[in-house]
């Protein structure tokens, strides 16, 4: 049985764009211009997924998640928020209802949501009432874990300091590869969450700075990016990372649960 998708958008354009994408894709979509009507179809149609924008008429896009909320039937239901806000405040204020992702529309991608949303149906395998399935609370695998991030955009550092703080993590933040560098040796961190695309010397290079220090080169480093072409994936690999990531293809839950994986296996 398809998938479905309910899209909460009155942008006609938009609206309009995702639905074909994702009918053309094999989902049922289902598309909705107010606010109101949205919930209400959330509760007759118990989608798989909701895309909810932020501003809409009758409705805006915080009172719906509030109501969502409350109500058991549809509590669970995955959520990502399509927004023209990307101010911190208001991603905070998103997460702390539970969205599972958060996307600008001034850096709009409809394929990237489409790769998202596939990603996350497949890694739930059509259970998402149960995120998980039986293994640990992800909470309790990286607790307490010191991770050292090196990411330059503004707005995922801030949804991934505000992750790891939930998940009672240690976060060291730098937003170049130097900086990393510089306090390395001095922080330890148990795992190393290294971006490609950096300002002055990129991912590859730090990388390949990281695994000639003998004080630092057992360190897992895992790479994230945007690239996914193979020669990449092989120069990462080649060069000692411990994996590599896709950003388009990962939410922040997939990625917590691969570093606990890498650090459970080198206990």
């Amino acid at each position: 049985m398809a998938k479905k998708i309910l899209i909460v958008e009155d942008d006609v354009f938009l609206g309009d764009v995702l639905t074909e994408k994702f009918k053309k894709d094999g989902f049922e979509a289902i598309l909705s211009r107010d606010g109101a009507e949205g919930l209400q179809k959330m509760k007759e149609l118990k989608p798989d997924l909701i895309l909810l924008d932020i501003i809409l008429p009758t409705m805006n896009g915080y009172e719906i998640l509030e109501a969502k909320h409350k109500d058991p039937d549809i509590e669970k239901i995955p959520v990502i928020i399509i927004s023209n806000s990307g101010q911190p405040v208001e991603i905070n204020r998103a997460l702390e209802l539970g969205v599972k992702d958060y996307f600008i529309k001034a850096q709009f991608d409809p394929e990237e949501v489409m790769v998202k949303v596939r990603a996350f149906l497949e890694k739930e395998g059509g259970n998402l009432s149960s995120i998980g399935g039986d293994k640990k609370a992800t909470s309790d695998r990286v607790a307490g874990k010191k991770i050292m991030w090196v990411e330059d955009d503004n707005f995922l550092s801030e949804i991934v300091a505000r992750k790891l703080a939930t998940e009672k993590c240690t976060l060291i933040h730098n937003t170049n590869g130097e900086e990393a560098l510089s306090v390395v040796e001095q922080e330890k961190p148990d795992i190393i969450m290294l971006d490609i695309l950096l300002p002055g010397m990129n991912g590859f290079e730090v990388l390949e700075k990281l695994k000639s220090n003998e004080k630092v080169k057992n360190i897992p480093v895992v790479l994230l990016s945007n690239l996914s072409q193979e020669n990449d994936i092989e120069k990462g690999k080649a060069l000692g990372a411990e994996r590599f990531l896709i950003k388009a293809a990962s939410n922040l839950d997939e990625i917590i649960d691969q570093i606990a994986d890498i650090l459970e296996s080198r206990k």
